[in-house]
């Protein structure tokens, strides 16, 4: 998909997309990258796909750096925020796309801790980097954003209930930022086609994404739902503070 974002409309802006060595956050960090922006490419262990990424981004002529940060270790998410100032002089726009809760082998607590408590903490850990002015962008699913409302597959729930936990959260976080104009909104998609939690949740319940796909009539593609993010970073910030991509007909009652 082409780039939503002119050329050069970020010239001089600086942007940090947490998990954005493959999919989403990388398709969302070039689009930063090519519209001019100096870019943070975040990784938690796929240090090589990230360079790849700023290697990329150097070649064309832009600005890019990789910075490893295991979001559940605040140690981590200080020196990574550490980084972004030392190198760029800040933040202007912070995605906050790195979740899951899938993975096996991690503990019963583990979706809640990362989808709620750790994304608390980063944002908190950002402000001192934020400038004023500078945009906010939470990442969900629909699965997640109406979980109160709307039941998901059991195999997802858990992490639907932790993700939906870690936005209300950082909404009660949106005054602290109003008070320095820092903008704040949730993008909120229907399941993804290509993204890992794709793949686990089909690993799960097979079938469930072309069942979805059935009821939805379309699912977005990673780079679709990486222009939305993209257009969120920039565009004026609704008054509910959401962006709703994709079908939204089996959610919203």
């Amino acid at each position: 998909m082409s780039n939503p974002l002119a050329p050069g409309s970020l010239a001089g802006k600086r942007a940090l997309v947490t998990g954005s060595s493959r999919g989403i956050g990388a398709d969302t960090v070039a689009f930063f990258a090519e519209a001019g922006a100096s870019v943070v490419v975040n990784f938690r262990n796929k240090e090589t796909r990230a360079q790849k990424i700023v290697d990329g981004i150097r070649d064309a002529g832009g600005t890019a750096i990789a910075v490893g940060a295991d979001l559940t270790d605040p140690a981590s998410v200080a020196a990574m925020f550490a980084t972004a100032q030392r190198e760029l002089g800040g933040l202007d726009i912070l995605v906050m796309n790195a979740s899951g809760g899938m993975e096996a082998g991690m503990g019963e607590d583990y979706a809640m801790r990362l989808n709620r408590d750790s994304q608390v903490a980063l944002l908190k850990a950002a402000l001192p980097v934020l400038a004023d002015g500078a945009r906010v962008v939470f990442v969900t699913s629909h699965q997640a954003h109406f979980i109160r409302t709307t039941p998901t597959m059991p195999e997802y729930e858990p992490v639907a209930l932790s993700k939906r936990a870690g936005e209300d959260a950082l909404r009660d976080m949106i005054p602290e930022l109003a008070e320095r104009g820092i903008g704040f909104v949730v993008v909120s998609g229907d399941m993804i086609e290509g993204t890992i939690t794709a793949t686990l949740l089909e690993r799960a319940n097979p079938g469930a994404i072309d069942a979805r796909k059935s009821a939805a009539g379309k699912l977005y593609n990673v780079s679709e739902f990486a222009a939305e993010i993209a257009l969120a970073a920039v565009e004026p910030v609704p008054a509910d503070n959401t962006r709703l991509v994709g079908d939204t007909s089996d959610f919203v009652k």
